[in-house]
């Protein structure tokens, strides 16, 4: 998390050569926005999504990955619950304003978004990407896709320095849902994370998912 790109200025266009390079990049940009645009079509918008999480971590240096598991809840308008269960029990909570880590019934650390921007961008950031809300995710990143058959690829590279330090590089897979995340980190660390048994609508989630994130 806490390791959780640019697009050139064009100055002044004084010739000829100039205005019609400009026009070329216009038109490969549009070219590049339409695949994101069409992923976003079939990405399903459920209120309530929840599901497993497996995730590896690679950290440089070290030969075996890091792995865990869990659940994780996606509730539209309130955020994002990720509980790991493997291998040992911790619950963070993202919401628009705040992350906030549970140990057990303990609160174990608490960043607010008005004491810390930056954790508004990457709530922002992981909300979208766990909701597999693309749109929300344009203003930060510039972004690459491609389609084949029901499922899809975007690679995302951060427009902001300090977000690129804190992220690094994204690629999603998916279909209807968010299928995996991969993080490529400055620092060099790899994280892989899969999603399965996704489910969608009130039953999705259980009554003490829900009071978390009331």
């Amino acid at each position: 998390m806490k390791r959780l790109f640019s697009s050139g200025l064009f100055s002044s266009i004084v010739t000829p050569v100039l205005i019609s390079g400009f026009f070329i990049v216009l038109a490969a940009s549009a070219q590049a926005a339409a695949p994101i645009a069409k992923i976003q079509e079939m990405l399903a918008k459920p209120p309530v999504l929840c599901g497993r999480f497996d995730q590896a971590k690679q950290l440089m240096g070290i030969k075996k990955p890091l792995l865990s598991n869990g659940r994780f809840c996606v509730v539209s308008g309130k955020g994002v619950l990720w509980r790991t269960l493997q291998p040992f029990p911790n619950t963070l909570r993202l919401k628009r304003d705040e992350i906030v880590q549970m140990q057990g019934d303990r609160v174990a650390m608490r960043l607010d978004a008005k004491q810390e921007p930056v954790v508004r961008m990457i709530n922002s950031v992981m909300f979208s990407l766990v909701a597999g809300d693309l749109s929300q995710l344009e203003s930060l990143f510039d972004m690459d896709g491609s389609i084949q058959g029901s499922t899809w690829k975007v690679a995302l590279k951060a427009r902001q320095p300090a977000l690129a330090k804190a992220i690094g590089t994204l690629t999603l897979t998916g279909g209807t849902t968010v299928k995996s995340v991969t993080i490529n980190e400055a620092s060099g660390d790899r994280t892989e994370i899969t999603f399965s048994g996704v489910q969608s609508g009130v039953n999705a989630m259980t009554s003490e998912e829900g009071a978390a994130l009331d």
